[in-house]
């Protein structure tokens, strides 16, 4: 470490626009409706068309901004490849569109078979599955109605149709784009199986395994509810240590390009390890996870960001279980209740 953050280029550009970071690489957003309002994109010109990083989510409105995109800074090429970094739907929601148009897609296997299997799973109501995972997790009995009657988030609702078909992208896979060789190195925590990018001449193409300022959210789910992303991101920000250095351009999948990614990897390391201390400390008293946010956020968690807020809670007691810090047991209500061993 030999540095702080620093942001080269400290304004995003506008919408339908792009800013040139490096020879051959724009910078490019598209809207998201939510507290995160953009994702970042990025197009590798590669002479006869572009390869693109990302897609972003599906809507009307990030078509007709593509469309403006195409036809201005991207100079009427089209999309040739699109490199998907991990299955988010803000990420991979119009991959399936680039596709129908002619695009590769290039992914990792597990990104690709979680983002196709999530698109084909479209729930009127919550699983039962579902419904116990939250119960487990210490919802209240008017919350779990509410849940039970409430049609839950389908990734088709903002992801177009993922036709068959893919590339793999594997750990130490070269491949060449925008007149350099890259490397893919894999990352897990956020999503599994996560692709990042990184050039023979610095620049590091981060999605959300390398995010300045903002933690990537490292959340449990129903489809695994008993996983420990957080060992696996801890894992990941320690192993691309041997990788960092300070002068490289990292061009993450939100907020600002920053250098300084080996202080950033010691940042993320140590803001969870805190998380998991102030965490431990909490749990003198048994608690479920919906009351484990006030040492892990130190801020109020309103209603739009509960979902976000508990699957993190539980991923922060699961990783503490594997180290054998803190056991759990069955209240009579069905919820988990964690204390300190």
């Amino acid at each position: 470490m030999t540095g702080g953050i620093r942001h080269p280029f400290p304004d995003p550009p506008p919408e339908g626009g792009a800013i040139t970071v490096a020879p051959g690489i724009l910078w490019l957003r598209l809207p998201l409706p939510m507290a995160l309002d953009h994702v970042n994109i990025y197009a590798l010109d590669d002479g006869d068309g572009w390869t693109v990083i990302d897609a972003g989510l599906s809507s009307k409105r990030s078509k007709t901004i593509w469309g403006a995109l195409l036809s201005g800074p991207l100079q009427g090429k089209p999309v040739t490849r699109v490199i998907l970094t991990h299955h988010h739907p803000d990420h991979v929601g119009l991959a399936g569109w680039f596709q129908s148009q002619g695009a590769e897609l290039m992914a990792t296997r597990t990104a690709w078979l979680y983002a196709r299997m999530l698109t084909l799973d479209v729930q009127d109501r919550p699983s039962p599955e579902a419904m116990t995972f939250y119960r487990r997790a210490g919802l209240s009995g008017s919350a779990l109605a509410q849940k039970a009657n409430e049609r839950p988030f389908n990734f088709a609702d903002i992801v177009d149709p993922m036709p068959l078909g893919f590339t793999r992208l594997t750990e130490g896979q070269s491949l060449r784009a925008a007149g350099r060789d890259w490397t893919i190195r894999i990352g897990h925590g956020h999503a599994p199986d996560h692709a990042t990018l990184w050039s023979d001449d610095g620049i590091v193409l981060g999605g959300d395994q390398l995010l300045p300022g903002i933690s990537a959210n490292i959340g449990v789910y129903p489809t695994e509810p008993d996983a420990d992303p957080l060992t696996d991101w801890l894992d990941s920000c320690h192993a691309f240590q041997a990788f960092a250095r300070d002068d490289q351009l990292i061009l993450p999948g939100h907020k600002l390009p920053f250098t300084g990614l080996p202080f950033r990897l010691i940042q993320m390391i140590e803001n969870h390890e805190s998380a998991l201390d102030r965490l431990l400390d909490h749990l003198a008293t048994p608690r479920t996870a919906n009351d484990c946010f006030p040492p892990l956020f130190r801020r109020e968690i309103g209603p739009a960001e509960h979902g976000l807020g508990l699957v993190e809670s539980i991923a922060h007691l699961n990783c503490l279980l594997r180290r054998g810090l803190v056991s759990r047991s069955l209240s009579t209500s069905g919820a988990w209740e964690w204390g300190r061993t």
